[in-house]
């Protein structure tokens, strides 16, 4: 309750994005996350501060030890540089920790979204090895589905958070459960598809670029070819004139190695493209069922 109290502040209807970090143990083989505190927006240093936070915790007899952290997303789309290489430092330096995931536009929608992610081994050796070239994702077989893995999530409140929740629904008002029968979609079909269009531009421009790079290798190899078969000929002719050949030069200094662009973001990207595309898929399916159910109903009215 209180990671999504904070991502309703900080992160709903706006670019940024809520963070903090959670706190537990490790029992038998489940990971037991009993506390969590917010990463502060403008502070000096994020690190001291979460050590002080920690040590406090621990003055309190609360649960203190680091077990990953959580962060808010929009519609699904959280697969980010940023993300990997934090929840990397992560699992690099504490084994065992996660990233939560708590999704706000669909939680308004009515549907409680918070998930659980872990870097897969694969994914792990590829940022080891810190060259996310094509070779590189070859080799460790690494995609954008593979790069995270969704661990089983159970969420279990006290007695007395039960009873307050059992109370609380209660004194809701009964209009307030109708909002998620609404049947305007223009406004989230509108924004999720201007969300996908802008990630298809930017794959699109990392596929721009990757074509122009091989394009450009494409002509430094006919270059060297060239050059190879002039000197072939040269050592030809030397050779019939009884000439010792030319020295032999190295190629790789004639020709530099042109540097692969790197293959990770435009990796994020798509997997950006296939979240929305299942949230606008999901959405639209959930839409239709609505409105097939207010048509029957206005029909059995009529």
């Amino acid at each position: 309750m209180r990671i999504i109290k904070h991502c309703h502040e900080e992160g709903d209807g706006t670019i940024e994005v809520a963070q903090g970090a959670l706190l537990g143990m490790v029992v038998d083989n489940a990971l037991e996350i009993t506390n969590c505190f917010a990463f502060p927006k403008n502070y000096d240093d994020d690190e001291e501060y979460q050590l002080d936070m920690m040590r406090n915790l621990k003055l309190v007899n609360v649960d203190h030890y680091h077990v990953g952290w959580y962060q808010s997303s929009e519609i699904g789309s959280f697969l980010s540089l940023s993300l990997l290489e934090s929840q990397f430092h992560y699992q690099t330096s504490i084994e065992e920790s996660v990233v939560l995931i708590y999704d706000n536009a669909k939680t308004d929608r009515g549907f409680l979204s918070l998930k659980a992610y872990r870097m897969t081994p694969q994914a792990i050796e590829l940022y080891k090895q810190g060259e996310f070239t094509t070779e590189a994702i070859k080799t460790h077989k690494v995609g954008y589905e593979n790069l995270l893995v969704e661990i089983p999530l159970r969420i279990r409140n006290s007695t007395l958070t039960n009873i307050l929740l059992s109370d609380l629904g209660v004194l809701i008002p009964p209009q307030e459960g109708h909002k998620f029968l609404d049947l305007g979609t223009a406004n989230v079909v509108e924004n999720q598809l201007r969300s996908l269009m802008d990630c298809v531009d930017d794959l699109n421009q990392e596929t721009m670029k990757f074509n122009r790079h091989q394009q450009a290798v494409a002509r430094q190899m006919q270059e060297k070819n060239k050059y190879l078969q002039k000197v072939t000929a040269e050592n030809a002719v030397r050779a019939a004139k009884g000439e010792p050949p030319l020295p032999e030069e190295d190629l790789n200094k004639l020709f530099k190695p042109l540097p692969t662009p790197p293959r990770l973001l435009p990796m994020t990207l798509a997997g950006k493209v296939e979240a929305y595309s299942k949230n606008l898929t999901e959405f639209s399916m959930q839409s239709l069922a609505k409105l097939y159910l207010m048509e029957a109903l206005h029909t059995k009215k009529t």
